[in-house]
């Protein structure tokens, strides 16, 4: 008799052994129900049994054979229960998912949030779905500050899920990128998409630290360099700070603007002003790069190019020139400073 439901198990013995024992049926036209091999040991008779419970061989009354059948006459038997199993753990999944959401701005609005007005998250796992679900929870605004430059197309892929349904939940959304970040087509497009549901980008020139704002009743920042460990914050003082810092920094900004010469031309002129002041104060390589958002290798290039403009062929000859002299000018800075 065939079982209404077939797990993981049973798929295994059907891409295995029972597999096998079905090509031979069809090779042969048949197995036969007295053969021996098909006793051999209790996977084999597992997998006949399994064969026969779920249609592909039946037993031919006449003459008692073991007769495979065609896979597409019983395939809806099998998959139609589980795709209904898997539509039914979605939906209940959604309806978990709201009420979670519900009690936690039960939470968020109540005093006792501020019981412990900071929480260490550790794990980048841990991190990533305490963010999905607070994102996910966002019911007025989300601030969002982002360092480093590119990232990742698949990181992009599952930020533009999230955000653009909250975009078009009616929240509020503004985030800040490094002027590197332009140089990337992931980041570009994820921009552009997000931009179309009504939320709104900008670039700045300095290094700024990863932050997220939600409602301005949660904020979630790095508590080490690695980024596996993350503090989430429910301070309203230390909110209102960390947003006060947010909204400096994007009068600052430019905006993320996918075209446009003058707004090219100010952002190489940003990006040399800050590698200037990196290069004055004695920064490495590497930390000036990660200050800029953008490698060692495009970081020493800036520096080239200023060695360029100012006609010098060494650093302190550079640091020479810019204290002394005025550039040569023989070279545009937005073609200098492009990524």
């Amino acid at each position: 008799m065939t079982r209404s439901s077939y797990g993981p198990e049973d798929r295994r013995v059907l891409e295995t052994t029972a597999s096998h024992l079905y090509a031979r049926a069809v090779t042969q036209g048949f197995l036969r129900t007295d053969d021996p091999s098909l006793c051999d040991d209790a996977e084999t008779e597992q997998a006949v049994q399994l064969l026969i419970e779920i249609g592909l061989l039946r037993l031919d009354e006449t003459d008692g054979l073991l007769r495979p059948v065609d896979p597409t006459t019983i395939q809806a038997q099998v998959v139609v229960p589980l795709t209904m199993q898997g539509s039914e753990l979605i939906a209940e999944s959604a309806r978990w998912s709201d009420l979670f959401s519900d009690l936690g701005q039960v939470f968020r609005t109540s005093p006792q949030a501020a019981v412990s007005p900071i929480t260490e998250i550790h794990g980048l796992d841990n991190i990533d779905n305490f963010i999905h679900a607070a994102v996910n929870d966002s019911r007025q605004e989300l601030l969002t500050a982002q360092p480093h430059g590119r990232r990742p197309a698949n990181t992009l892929a599952v930020a533009e899920n999230r955000d653009v349904k909250a975009l078009r939940r009616g929240v509020k959304m503004r985030t800040l990128y490094q002027h590197s970040a332009r140089h990337s087509p992931a980041t570009r497009d994820y921009v552009a998409d997000i931009a179309a549901e009504g939320a709104e980008v900008r670039t700045l020139d300095e290094f700024f630290r990863r932050l997220i704002v939600v409602d301005r009743q949660v904020a979630v920042v790095p508590a080490s360099d690695n980024h596996h460990v993350a503090i989430a914050i429910y301070d309203k003082s230390l909110i209102a700070y960390l947003v006060d810092i947010f909204e400096r920094s994007w009068e600052r900004a430019q905006p993320f603007t996918l075209s446009g010469n003058q707004a090219e031309r100010n952002i190489a002129a940003d990006v040399r002003a800050m590698t200037i002041r990196l290069l004055v104060e004695g920064h490495s390589d590497p930390a000036s790069a990660k200050r800029l958002g953008v490698s060692t290798r495009t970081y020493a290039g800036y520096i080239a190019a200023l060695k360029d403009e100012f006609g010098v062929q060494t650093r302190f000859q550079l640091g020479y020139a810019m204290g002394s002299e005025q550039p040569s000018g023989h070279r545009d800075a937005d073609e200098d400073f492009d990524d």
